[in-house]
């Protein structure tokens, strides 16, 4: 117990250092090591002359106090944005924040419904439709294409077998492609599908109208997501039951007469295990982050479409909060998997070295 609590601690504190590194990375890259800072700084500085110099009542005032008045009106501004403190500072400031979940406020950008600058809220209008999104399309990837290459597994050479490994190098091409030619056939030409979206505009009054209408622009992106990735899973991972259908134990149950489902179920799925479980939880985190370019392409509100928006503004509160909140579950999920790990192969030992028993 004390060394599955000291591992564990150990454990835990090495996943959040390496959290932590990659947060104040992502800080010091957003804000280009203080440029940023710089860019703005001008800006405000020329909202503020165009403020003063086209006030009526400043006209025919010295330069000088004009200048003034300017200089008051960016120090000010600077003040409420943070910005009178020397980057290296605000940047630890910034860290600190961000490791604590206090992600504050967006600098440039507001929450589409609400029109909050709060960073969480901004964040977490955009979940539900990245998770809807990938969430149904990785899970039926995962589940299929996991059924399928057992299947293929099993007839080994077959014509289906030979046809998913000639069709594998299609899945070199990103979603976003094949999403392309999806909108171009169904979205353009037959006009069955729309073309991008979330759902209809005017949104239906009935909550099955808007269930329609949002299972209806879910089919492309879906298709498209899918498309990209489907043959290419199929193939690894029937070459990865094949690698364990070939060993020694697998044929001696076989000759012991076995049915192939038998064979399958304690033999080949039961020491996978932890390799299918490892893929399924890296897939659960890789939905909370959505796809960028796949979300411009069919104008999908999800996160990935607000990173691009932050990264257009140089709002790094939402780029930071974003990532922190990646980390965190990436994090976790390694961390969850070391006991996963320990549950299902009674080989592994929790805080062991390698040759302890």
């Amino acid at each position: 117990m004390t060394r599955l609590l000291r591992y564990s601690l150990l454990r835990g504190l090495s996943l959040f250092l390496a959290v932590v590194i990659a947060v104040y990375l992502t800080i010091l890259i957003a804000n280009m090591g203080g440029e940023v800072d710089k860019i703005r700084e001008s800006m405000v500085r020329f909202e503020a002359s165009q403020s003063i110099t086209r006030n009526p009542a400043n006209r025919g005032l010295p330069m000088e106090v004009i200048l003034e008045m300017i200089d008051e009106e960016v120090a000010q501004e600077l003040r409420r944005l943070g910005m009178d403190r020397p980057f290296v500072v605000r940047s630890f400031l910034f860290l600190r924040n961000a490791i604590t979940l206090d992600l504050g406020a967006a600098q440039n950008m507001l929450s589409s419904t609400t029109g909050s600058p709060l960073v969480s809220r901004i964040i977490m209008e955009r979940l539900p439709q990245t998770l809807l999104l990938f969430g149904t399309a990785q899970m039926f990837l995962f589940f299929f294409a996991l059924l399928m290459s057992l299947f293929l597994s099993r007839r080994y050479g077959s014509f289906l077998d030979r046809l998913t490994i000639g069709l594998a190098p299609s899945s070199a091409a990103p979603g976003w492609f094949y999403g392309i030619f999806l909108i171009i056939i169904f979205g353009v030409w037959l006009r069955v599908l729309p073309v991008g979206g979330y759902i209809d505009s005017p949104a239906p009054a009935t909550t099955i109208g808007r269930s329609l209408s949002i299972l209806r622009h879910l089919v492309l992106p879906v298709s498209a997501i899918v498309i990209g990735a489907l043959f290419a899973s199929i193939y690894s991972w029937r070459t990865f039951f094949l690698i364990y259908s070939s060993d020694d134990h697998v044929e001696l149950a076989k000759a012991k007469g076995l049915s192939s489902r038998t064979v399958e179920r304690r033999h080949i799925l039961r020491p996978t295990l932890p390799m299918i479980v490892t893929s399924f939880l890296l897939l659960i985190i890789g939905m909370w982050m959505g796809q960028i370019i796949l979300e411009q392409v069919f104008m999908w509100p999800g996160l990935g479409s607000l990173l691009y928006w932050a990264i257009q503004a140089a709002d790094t509160a939402v780029i930071v909060g974003a990532v922190v909140i990646f980390g965190y579950l990436l994090a976790g999920t390694v961390f969850f998997l070391d006991f996963i790990y320990a549950l299902l192969d009674p080989r592994i030992r929790v805080g062991l070295a390698g040759g302890d028993s």
